[in-house]
C-alpha cells in the first residue's frame, strides 16, 4: 500500500511542479511514446527472460499490495510451533517426532500454527532437515544443508527482482530512442509551420522524460522493495535455520528456539518473557496437560 501512495507522490510531485511553471498538461500525453517505451521495455523483458521469471515477476509485483507478513506475532507463532515439536522429540521420542513431520497436517505440533503448514518452502526447510536428524545426520552436516537450501531459494527469488531491476535501468535508454525517433520526425516536419515543429519537438523530449521518471520514480524503487520483502524471508528462514541445529546439537526446546529468536531482526523480535509465555502457555503440550 504504502508504494502505491509513494507512487502517487512520485507522479503528484513530477505534475504538480510541471503545472506550477504553466506547462500544459496535454502536452505531456504522448501516445506513441507510451507504447515505444513500454513496449520496448516489454518486449526486451520477454526476450530477456524465461517464463517462470515472468511469472515470478507478476507474483512479486502482486506482493506490493500487501503487508510484509514477517512481523512479530508470525515470528511468535513460528517458534511456539517449533516449541511444541521440539517438545514432542524430546519427551515422546523420535518415533513420535518423525510421525510429526511425515504428516504436519495432521500434526499436533504443527495445529498452532496452521499458516506454516501452507508454506510449503518453509515446512520442507524444516521437516527435510528434521527427517535427516532422524536419519543420524551430523548437526554440522545439517547447517550445511539448510545453508544450501537457503542459498538456492535465495537465488531463485532473486531472479525475478533482478529482472525488473534490469527493465527500470533499460528504460532511459528507450527514452532516449523514442526521443531519437522524435527528432526524425522534427527533422521531416522542417519547412512547416514553427507551431508544428516546435510541439514534434517537445513530443521527442516527452520520450527521454517518461523513460527516466518511470525508471527512477516507479520500476526502480518497486524492485528496491520487492527486494527487501525477499531479505525478510532470507531473515525468517535464518530464524529457523538457528532453531533446528541448536535442537539438533541437543539443545533444550525452550533454548533451541531462543536460538531462533536471536537471529529476529530487532524490530519484530519478541521478548524473551513473551515467548517463554507463549511457549510454556500455549501450544500442543500445554494443551495435553491441561487434557
Amino acid at each position: 500500500m504504502f508504494a502505491i501512495i509513494g507512487i502517487i507522490v512520485v507522479l503528484g510531485a513530477v505534475i504538480g511542479g510541471y503545472l506550477m511553471e504553466h506547462g500544459h498538461i496535454m502536452v505531456l500525453m504522448q501516445p506513441a511514446e507510451f507504447l515505444i517505451i513500454g513496449g520496448s521495455a516489454l518486449g526486451a523483458t520477454l526476450v530477456g527472460n524465461p517464463l517462470y521469471v515472468l511469472k515470478g515477476i507478476g507474483g512479486n509485483l502482486l506482493m506490493i499490495l500487501k503487508p510484509d507478513h514477517y512481523n512479530q506475532s508470525h515470528y511468535l507463532k513460528t517458534l511456539q510451533m517449533l516449541y511444541a515439536l521440539f517438545s514432542t522429540g524430546r519427551k515422546q521420542g523420535d518415533q513420535a517426532l518423525e510421525a510429526e513431520i511425515e504428516d504436519p497436517e495432521n500434526g499436533a505440533s504443527f495445529s498452532s500454527f496452521p499458516h506454516f503448514v501452507k508454506d510449503k518452502k518453509a515446512l520442507a526447510y524444516v521437516c527435510d532437515t528434521l527427517r535427516m536428524s532422524l536419519m543420524g545426520g551430523a548437526p554440522y552436516d545439517l547447517d550445511t544443508l539448510m545453508e544450501l537450501d537457503a542459498e538456492t531459494q535465495e537465488a531463485e527469488e532473486h531472479e525475478p527482482v533482478s529482472a525488473l531491476q534490469t527493465t527500470a535501468d533499460a528504460l532511459p535508454g528507450f527514452g532516449i530512442v523514442a526521443a531519437v525517433l522524435g527528432v526524425v520526425v522534427t527533422m521531416g516536419a522542417l519547412g512547416g509551420p514553427p507551431e508544428e515543429i516546435g510541439h514534434k519537438v517537445a513530443a521527442a523530449l516527452v520520450g527521454t522524460f517518461l523513460g527516466i521518471l518511470l525508471c527512477y520514480g516507479v520500476l526502480g524503487p518497486l524492485a528496491a522493495l520487492l527486494g527487501k520483502h525477499h531479505d525478510s524471508t532470507k531473515q525468517y528462514f535464518a530464524c529457523l535455520r538457528s532453531a533446528v541445529i541448536a535442537y539438533a546439537k541437543g539443545s533444550s526446546p525452550l533454548m533451541s528456539v531462543e536460538y531462533g529468536r536471536r537471529v529476529i531482526p530487532t524490530r519484530n523480535r519478541p521478548t524473551f518473557s513473551e515467548l517463554e509465555g507463549a511457549c510454556k502457555g500455549g501450544g500442543a503440550e500445554a494443551k495435553a496437560e491441561a487434557a
